[in-house]
């Protein structure tokens, strides 16, 4: 009986590590193949036999992308720019006003608090593209009247960016606050500690696992976004982002898949930059939160 439950355990666990194996190449394969097809020729591209691997490893369409051979008028560093100052600054916003928007539902009790949970609920279920038609009419007639340019420009881009993100982190650093004992902080103020030492010293540690979390998440939505982005900066390519430089390399009459794919790559690296060092504050705030029983 021992051999066989044995066996079966083993078993099990092989199939739980096929699985996972097979989860793993899914969605790795497709990552690959962008890099692959970036470093391969133009004329291996089109053939009809791929292969797993190039057969030859060139970095032309990298030199193309970087270079703005194919982009008129505006630079592969121009859209970069525009794409980190967009995404960066509205992230530190979102971020800012969720965690003080969390404190207060996890920590004060108001009317309708209940209530406001919900609707934070219903505005992230709704899809912005949904609602980008009114949202353009509304900034426009809004710029006019404040004599502000909301549209043409990374402005009304920088306002809605921070709009869809603070929702979710206002959700997901709710539940980071309400995991702190109210103990500690009172303990602190019993202590002599002021407010702004309870929010730095005990609070703020953490909550920073949630606060990197939900960064991560602002970043990358706003980072990958397209439509609010190529609808409200209009024919100002000047301050196009990066995904929206991706068209140009779409011609009437042919497509350059090889530049498509070295731009695409590109495109994922700010990302997994962001992504480690915001992984390692997690790391950092889970310790530095650490209390002793």
């Amino acid at each position: 009986m021992n051999n066989v439950y044995r066996l079966r355990k083993r078993l099990g666990r092989g199939g739980a590590y096929l699985a996972a194996l097979a989860v793993f190449i899914f969605a790795v394969f497709p990552v690959y193949w962008v890099l692959a097809t970036a470093l391969r020729p133009t004329g291996e591209i089109f053939t009809r036999e791929p292969t797993l691997f190039p057969r030859e490893i060139t970095f032309e369409h990298f030199e193309r992308v970087l270079s703005g051979v194919l982009i008129p008028g505006t630079s592969f560093w121009s859209f970069l720019t525009n794409s980190l100052i967009v995404t960066v600054g509205s992230v530190a916003f979102a971020a800012l006003l969720a965690l003080l928007a969390a404190i207060a539902v996890a920590r004060f009790k108001f009317k309708l608090r209940s209530a406001f949970i919900i609707m934070l609920l219903v505005i992230q279920m709704v899809p912005v593209e949904a609602l980008i038609i009114s949202l353009f009419i509304n900034f426009f007639h809004l710029g006019n009247a404040l004599d502000l340019e909301l549209v043409g420009n990374l402005t009304g881009v920088f306002v809605i960016y921070i709009a869809v993100a603070l929702p979710i982190t206002i959700l997901m650093i709710r539940n980071f606050v309400s995991a702190v004992p109210k103990e500690l902080e009172e303990a602190a103020a019993i202590d002599g500690a002021s407010g702004w030492t309870i929010f730095w010293r005990i609070l703020m540690p953490l909550v920073a696992p949630g606060l990197a979390a939900a960064s991560i998440f602002a970043f990358i939505t706003a980072w990958n976004e397209f439509l609010v982005a190529f609808t409200f900066l209009q024919n100002n390519t000047g301050a196009y982002t990066l995904p929206i430089s991706l068209q140009y390399y779409f011609g009437a009459v042919s497509i350059e898949w090889g530049s498509i794919m070295a731009a695409s790559t590109l495109l994922t690296v700010p990302v997994m930059i962001f992504f480690l060092f915001v992984q390692r504050r997690m790391v950092s705030g889970l310790t530095m939160g650490a209390v002793k029983g």
